[in-house]
């Protein structure tokens, strides 16, 4: 009796499909399927999503290097402007963004800027009126570098009220040499809330520059193993110990750094 009914079963499902209606209608939601499948898979490959990767740190790697560091990375470089750093190597890399440490999409480019041989000027942008972080893009862009953060009373924090370079007021238009530090004087608020100092153990100097900045600090004395004997030494140097570290302080606060080439002297989670 099984073997009746098992036969036919098998019968019927081979009546069904031998219909043309109900045999279309399986290609066709098979197709759909594998159509549905096939753009999932291109999508994540046009867009990778979900795929991000931390950006390495190139500065002071020549070109070559960092391009070597970025293919095992899975990101690109792209050299997009120079400056003139007296006492960094030639054609090494002073500045990059997205700041290292930074996550990105696979594939990202990162864009380089490179120390030149000879020094060029660029022309003083107007940045009175502008927030911190926009200034420090504005900067960023014309090749020059955010400096000294000196803050006093006004009625909105972090507003450029006026720009300096070695104590000396720059106007808008006038012609600085690319890299220059600028220093600002910033509005501060009489009820804004303290600042919290960033941890920069195991940061490389200009990313633990970048890092105080964006909370609004200065940093203080810098100081450097007895075995850092050049400025390459001293761009490959990381930060071991520094002031306040989690702790609320004023804006304009600034912070020593310690830094060295040892790394025993990092803490065990940063090693």
């Amino acid at each position: 009796m099984a073997k009746k009914i098992s036969k036919d079963t098998k019968d019927k499902a081979k009546g069904i499909l031998s219909n043309w209606i109900v045999r279309n209608l399986l290609m066709a939601a098979a197709l759909v399927a594998g159509l549905i499948i096939v753009a999932q898979v291109a999508l994540g490959l046009i867009t990778r999503h979900g795929k991000t990767v931390p950006v390495p740190d190139f500065t002071n790697m020549t070109v070559a290097e960092a391009q070597d560091v970025a293919r095992d990375a899975h990101v690109g470089v792209k050299v997009t402007d120079s400056v003139f750093v007296r006492r960094l190597g030639a054609g090494v890399i002073y500045r990059q963004s997205p700041k290292a440490g930074s996550t990105v999409k696979k594939g990202r480019s990162i864009f380089l800027t490179i120390n030149s041989i000879v020094p060029r000027k660029v022309v003083m942008p107007n940045l009175v009126g502008y927030s911190l972080n926009e200034a420090r893009s504005e900067l960023n862009n014309r090749g020059l570098s955010l400096g000294r953060l000196n803050y006093t009373q006004d009625i909105a924090t972090n507003n450029v009220l006026r720009q300096t370079v070695r104590g000396r007021t720059v106007r808008p238009g006038d012609l600085v040499v690319s890299g220059s530090e600028v220093d600002l004087t910033l509005g501060l608020a009489s009820d804004a809330a303290p600042t919290t100092v960033p941890k920069v153990i195991g940061m490389k100097y200009i990313r633990a520059v970048d890092a105080l900045h964006d909370r609004s600090l200065n940093v203080g004395r810098v100081r450097f193993d007895t075995d850092i004997r050049s400025y390459a030494d001293s761009m490959n140097a990381v930060v071991y110990k520094q002031d306040y570290a989690g702790q609320a302080r004023t804006y304009g606060t600034a912070v020593n750094l310690y830094l060295t080439l040892d790394s025993e002297k990092l803490p065990a989670e940063k090693k």
